[in-house]
């Protein structure tokens, strides 16, 4: 090859490597977790198999700790599609997109199993794909277990909540769960939980055993009772005008990516879940109670009996949820 032709051939080489950095496209995504959050690094998976898989045509840069704003500034971020990609969960985004809520019922599924067979299938993506005219395109859910509630003293009963202050999200659902249970909802931002439970500025709060632990709540309350009133996931979701400025290839390298993600991310959970419970015991000195379920799941039943009366189609997915559990 002579000299010419070699530097025609560089210049060519140079040519597309430029074409193709400029035709890359990074995608920002937003959560509020921590960089050690199981959820996070199910994320940095997908964005790990989805810049593989399109040559690095699409990267996603992740955003941790509620860097580029709330679940719910993300959200509307998203919208309006100054923000490519966010992961909220089913509680926030119940205000955007009703279906979500379904997932907010208190005792709607009966396992972790039947949870990962609802969302794996059609249901789950049926819901996923709701948000589309919303500008809220989900992806992925990642499963983020029971919550429970945990305070300075035991919740063994309903009863045990007459009079608390508990923290919720900004959900419908969540406040209407408390408020039946007995005592009074009170949204606070996750950012500011740890400092309001420390300060006495509400009583108790709820959520998966990783809080204890990821954001030290253990620390400020000793006691955490396993109710297991909901299974909230997480969701995973895009812009409308991120996802249409990607080839069909693109796209379909991220629904798979994602869905991967979900898959691995539910037997790492469980793994997660289980040692958070044994550090919050062993570290943090946090009693971990076992608790009949039996009164909770009497005291919210009208949730489910107002959740049928509200739509045609939140009752048919009560209905077909619950099937899949036979």
């Amino acid at each position: 090859m002579n000299t010419t032709t070699r530097f025609a051939c560089s210049t060519a080489v140079a040519l597309l490597t430029l074409t193709a950095a400029a035709e890359a496209r990074t995608l920002r995504l937003n959560h509020n977790n921590p960089e050690d959050h199981p959820v996070h690094l199910s994320m940095q998976q997908m964005a790990d198999e989805v810049e593989e898989a399109t040559g690095g045509s699409v990267r996603i840069r992740i955003y941790a700790n509620g860097q580029l704003g709330t679940q719910r500034e993300s959200t509307e971020q998203v919208q309006n599609c100054s923000l490519d990609m966010a992961r909220s969960n089913a509680a926030e985004l119940e205000a955007f997109v009703p279906s979500y809520g379904v997932f907010n019922l208190p005792y709607l599924f009966e396992s972790e199993d039947h949870f990962d067979q609802v969302v794996a299938g059609d249901i789950g993506q049926r819901i996923l794909d709701s948000g589309i005219e919303q500008g809220i395109r989900g992806l992925a859910y990642y499963t983020e277990g029971a919550r429970s509630f945990y305070a300075n003293k035991p919740i063994l009963s309903p009863d045990d909540l007459n009079g608390m202050k508990i923290r919720v999200q900004p959900s419908p659902s969540a406040v209407r769960m408390v408020e039946l249970l007995g005592a009074s909802p009170t949204p606070i931002g996750w950012g500011e939980l740890y400092s309001a439970l420390q300060q006495g500025v509400v009583d108790g709060a709820e959520n998966n055993p990783t809080a204890l632990t990821t954001a030290r709540h253990g620390e400020v309350a000793k006691h955490f009772s396993l109710d297991e009133h909901t299974l909230i996931p997480a969701v995973v979701f895009i812009s409308n005008c991120a996802w249409d400025e990607m080839s069909e290839e693109e796209q379909a390298a991220l629904s798979t990516a994602a869905r991967n993600s979900m898959i691995s991310h539910s037997e790492a959970w469980r793994a997660a879940a289980a040692e958070a419970i044994e550090t919050a015991k062993s570290e943090l000195g946090v009693e971990v109670h076992e608790v009949d379920k039996a009164p909770f799941i009497e005291a919210v039943q009208p949730m489910v009996d107002e959740a049928r009366a509200s739509s045609e189609e939140m009752s048919g997915l009560i209905d077909q949820i619950r099937a899949q559990a036979q």
